[in-house]
This record gives structure tokens, C-alpha cells and sequence, in this order.
């Protein structure tokens, strides 16, 4: 990795239509908090940039539906957000808010300087209109029936209950939130973000980072690349948002995708005006962007070719950039781009899907009611989602607070410091040269130790992180417990006294290397010890500091333990909460990928809070494997494919929204999975004779579910 001058660490803007909750946490603020500050503490200039993405139609809904304005909503949940994040010690340097005017400036002109380079592109395209309300239709103001698997009540961009992403056009009987009326298809303009013209540069750009992003980041990078790109849309028709700063535009405003990642820079620009282009503009400025699962296409393929398009603009490449895109440091307001993109993966909650939709979630605000920020910090630092899902349980949490930090780290600071008052009157007895053979021995292999601990957080493997700096903590408690200080002070107390000052120095070495993770306890063991803090630094933490003679500050427990008691509690609060969505027949809403079987659109999610079935009803379901011979695209399709199956005994022709992440090349001599006993469905104009098994993401990018291996077709799957 070249030597970067400082590191700018943002963290993906949460969206203000709801409070966040503990899988933001655990996917995003957390591990680049847990990164900032080990930053810090080895005394490397960095900016933590993050603030409220605040604009778009999911605002004006929740709005709407509380019958109030948008501003009403955005300012509770800023506020709500802000505040959470404060108690929980995540230490942005600046938070900012895309409703700022500061905001909708740097947008505007963004918009601009790519729209003057050539790089947005005005088209006519059908759009439902409200002939009755006098206005076009935002996606999330029009329902209708969902062509896949026929929910009434389907969005127009998503249908809840089987999770596929949806163009309003392909709605069945579609009609307005806003006036209940059939709207009508009616011509529109929009500015189309020219994508595909940067498919080249960006595949270079990811390749060039296949050795130092995680996998999961390059493979959902690398899904979309290999689809190829297409141009997308960047205005909508809608009120609530930044206006295109362009005549004849009036009524349009630009697309939160498109806004909310330059949120970033105006951020910036608020946080430092003088010199901010020095943290964007600088290629001596490295970037890490923290993000959840679903965020990563936007920032590996969507806001990188933004910025090369915002680059060749200004370098002047015009509307030819496959010419030149030229490196950030060859021109002047060159933006760079993401150094590493250290995305997670999603965190269940007691092995079920978060969502807020069936009252199934821990908003962050709640949860800091009921217990101190360090402990939830610390248990979500074991639990993070960093290769795969993972799963918050209430137990498991339990267990972390109790068994960890309770019973080593805790438990290691209250003997040290109850020993010390009790013999040697609350004093740090001698001086730094006075430790034990034993003792030295422990900082020295601290110090080792710490250094492997530092390149882990180097690669973002910040759980491991977190476990070997727990370890530490078993180590010094080991020191304790074979030196036996409570028998030594009885035969030779200069030696017990050598003791417990390596134990104090161990202390403060430890309350260095706990800062990212449990900042409180830190800042108070130090303080306990005398030091406000200002001159530690993580490489030297292992060399003895203290000062002889310094009296020490008050004794008291660092975590307490969570009851048996507590735990039931928790789960039942739970439970409660989604028997009243379920009483009220809320809808469910997944939050991210599901087992699914996919016909036209995408995929069909079995409703978790469904009725359950008997084993005869699932015995009516054949599923057989099958043999895909033939595959093509369905026409003014982009996700259908037309497929030709062989179900050993027969043929067949099923229709399948996949097109986005496979081609029908790729499909052909494929094994998938398939229901066989489905009645037909015409698709676009297409016969289909069955739906094949497949998962859905949150991006709506299907993968196909196939025998692990290559079974004859026609096998029955039971």
C-alpha cells in the first residue's frame, strides 16, 4: 500500500425516514469507529466524515402518513441519530446533513460540471401520471398487482412481500397513493447518467484493488461489471429533494442516489472550509469508505464513475472518456477515489431478519436506555458481520458482557486497583524501573502482540481484533494469578509492590489498547491512574509510564453483569412487539436476502409470519431438478429470460427474472432447481411453465439455488 499523507474514513449516510438500528451498527458505525480510533491513537491525521441522507420520496411517505411535512421527519431523526451516536461514542468528526444549503450546492453543481462534460444525457420515457392529482408519479407513490407473485399491494419500485425490484410500469392494475385514481402512462424528461460509458475504467479500477478489498466487496463489484453497465436515471419528478439546476427542468429534482454520496464532500466542505479539497482532492488523501452490503455497488461502481465523470469534465475529456481518465493528481479539482471499500454483511436478530415492518428490530436509541454504550460496543465488536451474516442473540450478548469484559478485563482492573488501596494506600509505589521479571516479560510480549493487533485493524478484520485484544486481558490476569501478589505481601512486600506495578502498568496498557473499543472505560481507568489520556499512543502503550507516588482516583466497577432475568426480558419485548404488528396485519418486510423461487420479476419470499403448513400441503409442491438447454432474453426485458428445461422425461419453456446477474450464456448446461406441478403464466407475452429456486439480495440480484452436484435433470427434491 503506498504512503498516504492522512486517511479520510466516511461512513455511509443513514437514512433518516426511521431511526437506525443495531444492524447499522454492527454493518457500518461501529467498525468505522473501531477504525478511527485505532487511527488515532497511532497518531495519524485522519477526518471521520458521516451525516443524514435526508432527501427522496421515502421521506414524504413516512410524512404523509403522519400528516406532517418532510422537515418534521428529517429533524426528528437527525436529531434522534445524532444523539444515539453520541452516547454510543462513535467520533465523527463532523455530521453533517444533506438538507444543508452548503449541501445543495455542491450537488448542483456537481450535477453541472458532469452535465457540461457531456456525461448526462436528457431522454423521453413513459411515466405514470395522476390525471386526477395533476402530477407524475414517483416509484413509491403508485401500487398495483405484482407481476411475479401477484401481492396486491406491490410498490413501484418493490414489491414487500416477494422482494423484487420493480419498474412502476410493470405493475398490473396500477393506481396513485395520491388520489386512488388508475393513473395513465404519459412522457416525461430525464437526465440519464451516461454508466456504461465508464464500464472499462472501472473494471481496471476494481481489479486494480482484487488484492486488498474483501471478497465480498469485489465479487458484488464484479457482478455488476460482468452484467455490463447500463445508463441510469439521476432526476425525478418530486418536490421533496435538490432541484435540477437547468431550465425546462422545473419539478425535477435530482435522484437521492445520485446526492446522497456527495453528501460526503459537503460535508467536508462544512467541516473544514479552508482546505477541504485537501482531503478530496489530495492524492496523498487515502480514502476508506464503511458501508453495509447494500451499499457496496454504490460505491464501487456508481459514485466512482461519478467522480470519473466529474474528473474528465474538468480535464476536458468532453464526452469521449474511454480516451482518458486521468490520474487524480494530473489536473486540478480532481476527485479521488475509494481506497478500500471494507463493506460488511448483515446481522440478524435471534436468527430472524431485522425489520422494522414486523416490529422485529433494536433501534439504537432504545437499547442505549437500557445499558451502557461500552458493553453494547464491545458485544457487537465480537458479532460483527465482517465474511457473513452474522447473529445478534440476547444470550450471546449476555454471555460477552458477563464472561469477557465482566469477568477478565473488568475483573482484572478491580483486583489490581482493590490490592492497591488495601496495601499500599492507594499509591503507584516506586518507579517505572521497578517491575518484576515477570512483569517486564508481559509488556514486552504486549508490545508484540499489540503489533499483530494493529495489522489486523489494518485489514479490517476488526472482530479478530477485538478477540486478541480481549486476550490480552487473560494474559495479564494469568500474571496476577501466578504471582500471587496476596500471599507475597505477607513474606516481601517490596516484591508485591513490584507486582502491582507491573499489574497498574498492565492496566494502562490495556486501557490503550480497549479505547476503540470501549472508549468509557478506557478514559476512566486512565483517568484512575492519573493520565488524562493526551499523550498515549498505541506503539509505545507496552513502555512503563507511570508516575511513582501518584495517588489514585476512585475505585469502581467497570461493567456489571446482565441477569438471567434481564435476558427473558429482552426476548419478550421482542416477541410482543411482533405479535402487535402481526395483530395489526402489518406487512412483511425483509431486510435483505431471502430464500425465494423466482419467476418474471425475480423471486417469491415465503412470508415469515405466514400460517404454517401441514407436511401434506408441502407435499403438493413437486420440485424436480432440471437441465437448462436454451436460454435467451426476453425483448424490452432487462431482467426476464426466456429458458429451455429438460426435466428428463420432458421439455419445458420457463420464464425467469435473472437477467441481471446472469446472461443467457452463462446459463445454458446450468442444474437449477425447479417447481415442476406450477400452473402456466403468461410473462410479457411469454408462456411459463414453472419457477426455479433462486435467492434474492437486497439490490435485487438474484443467484440461482442448484444441487451441490451435478444430479441427472428431472430427480425429485425433497
Amino acid at each position: 500500500m503506498p504512503d498516504f499523507k492522512r486517511t479520510l474514513i466516511t461512513a455511509a449516510l443513514p437514512y433518516v425516514n426511521a431511526p437506525s438500528h443495531v444492524g447499522h451498527l454492527a454493518g457500518c458505525y461501529l467498525p468505522a469507529d473501531l477504525y478511527a480510533r485505532f487511527k488515532r491513537l497511532r497518531g495519524e491525521e485522519i477526518l471521520f466524515i458521516c451525516g443524514s441522507d435526508e432527501l427522496g420520496a421515502a421521506i414524504t411517505i413516512s410524512a404523509e402518513k403522519e400528516g406532517v411535512t418532510p422537515q418534521v421527519i428529517i429533524d426528528r431523526n437527525h436529531t434522534l441519530n445524532k444523539a444515539s451516536f453520541e452516547k454510543l461514542g462513535i467520533s465523527f468528526d463532523y455530521y453533517g446533513r444533506t438538507s444543508s444549503a452548503t449541501h445543495r450546492e455542491t450537488a448542483q453543481q456537481f450535477f453541472l460540471t458532469v452535465h457540461d462534460g457531456g456525461y448526462l444525457i436528457p431522454r423521453e420515457v413513459p411515466q405514470l401520471y395522476d390525471e386526477e392529482a395533476k402530477m407524475f408519479l414517483p416509484d413509491r407513490y403508485v401500487e398495483g398487482t405484482c407481476p411475479v407473485c401477484s401481492n396486491p399491494n406491490a410498490r413501484g419500485d418493490q414489491c414487500e412481500r416477494c422482494g423484487t425490484y420493480l419498474d412502476q410500469t410493470e405493475l398490473i392494475e396500477p393506481r396513485s397513493k395520491v388520489s386512488g385514481t388508475k393513473p395513465v402512462l404519459r412522457a416525461t424528461k430525464h437526465w440519464y447518467f451516461a454508466l456504461s460509458r465508464f464500464q472499462n475504467q472501472l473494471e481496471d479500477y476494481v481489479e486494480s484493488h482484487r488484492r486488498d478489498w474483501k471478497d465480498n466487496v469485489l465479487q458484488g463489484a464484479r457482478s455488476w461489471l460482468k452484467a455490463g453497465l447500463q445508463d441510469r436515471p439521476i432526476t425525478r419528478d418530486l418536490t421533496w429533494g435538490i432541484p435540477v439546476p437547468l431550465e425546462g427542468a422545473e419539478g425535477k429534482v435530482l435522484y437521492v442516489w445520485f446526492d446522497a454520496p456527495i453528501g460526503y464532500i459537503s460535508a467536508t466542505k462544512e467541516a473544514h472550509p479552508p482546505d477541504w479539497q485537501t482531503w478530496w482532492q489530495d492524492e496523498n488523501t487515502r480514502w476508506v469508505a464503511f458501508l453495509g452490503k447494500d451499499n457496496i455497488v454504490f460505491h464501487t461502481i456508481l459514485f466512482p464513475a461519478m467522480l470519473m465523470a466529474y474528473n474528465a469534465a474538468k480535464a476536458g475529456a468532453g464526452s469521449n472518456p474511454s480516451s482518458l481518465i486521468p490520474h487524480p493528481s494530473s489536473f486540478e479539482s480532481s476527485f479521488i477515489l475509494p481506497d478500500n471499500v471494507p463493506a460488511n454483511e448483515f446481522m440478524n436478530l435471534e436468527s430472524q431478519k431485522l425489520s422494522k415492518s414486523r416490529g422485529w428490530i433494536i433501534e439504537l436509541h432504545e437499547m442505549l436506555e437500557r445499558y451502557p454504550a461500552d458493553v453494547i460496543r464491545y458485544a457487537i465488536a465480537t458479532m460483527l458481520p465482517e465474511q457473513k451474516d452474522s447473529d445478534f442473540t440476547w444470550r450471546e450478548f449476555q454471555a460477552h458482557v458477563n464472561n469477557e469484559l465482566a469477568d477478565i478485563f473488568g475483573n482484572f482492573a478491580n483486583r489490581v486497583l482493590t490490592f492497591a488501596s488495601k496495601h499500599f494506600e492507594n499509591k503507584i509505589m516506586g518507579n517505572r524501573k521497578e517491575l518484576d521479571v515477570a512483569g517486564n516479560a508481559l509488556l514486552a510480549g504486549f508490545g508484540m502482540r499489540a503489533k499483530d493487533i494493529a495489522d489486523l485493524y489494518e485489514r479490517f478484520r476488526l472482530r479478530e481484533a477485538t478477540s486478541e485484544t480481549m486476550d490480552l486481558a487473560r494474559s495479564a490476569n494469568k500474571y496476577f494469578n501466578d504471582a500471587e501478589p496476596w500471599k507475597l505481601i505477607k513474606s516481601d512486600k517490596e516484591e508485591a509492590a513490584k507486582v502491582i506495578r507491573s499489574c497498574l502498568e498492565a492496566l494502562r496498557a490495556l486501557a490503550i489498547y480497549f479505547a476503540p473499543i470501549t472508549p468509557d472505560a478506557s478514559k476512566r481507568i486512565l483517568s484512575t491512574l492519573g493520565s488524562d489520556g493526551s499523550e498515549e499512543n498505541w506503539d509505545n502503550a507496552h513502555e512503563p509510564k507511570l508516575h511513582g507516588q501518584v495517588v489514585l482516583g476512585p475505585i469502581e466497577i467497570l461493567f456489571h453483569k446482565i441477569e438471567d432475568e434481564t435476558v427473558a426480558e429482552e426476548v419478550k419485548r421482542l416477541e410482543t412487539m411482533a405479535a402487535k404488528v402481526d395483530a395489526v396485519g402489518a406487512g412483511v418486510g425483509a431486510h435483505h436476502a431471502d430464500s425465494a423461487l423466482s419467476t418474471s420479476g425475480a423471486t417469491m419470499v415465503a412470508p415469515e409470519h405466514s400460517a404454517l403448513i401441514s407436511i401434506d400441503d408441502f407435499k403438493k409442491i413437486k420440485l424436480r431438478t432440471a437441465l437448462i438447454l436454451e436460454a435467451e432474453r426476453v425483448p424490452k426485458s432487462k431482467k426476464l429470460i426466456k429458458l429451455q428445461i429438460s426435466l428428463g422425461d420432458e421439455k419445458r419453456q420457463i420464464v425467469a427474472g435473472i437477467g441481471e446477474k446472469y446472461t443467457p450464456e452463462q446459463l445454458v448446461g446450468k442444474m437449477i432447481v425447479v417447481v415442476a406441478n406450477l400452473k402456466p403464466a403468461k410473462l410479457m407475452g411469454q408462456e411459463s411453465n414453472g419457477m426455479l429456486l433462486a435467492v434474492n439480495d437486497e439490490n435485487g440480484v438474484v443467484s440461482l439455488v442448484a444441487p451441490e452436484w451435478a444430479s441427472p435433470d428431472g430427480l425429485e427434491v425433497r
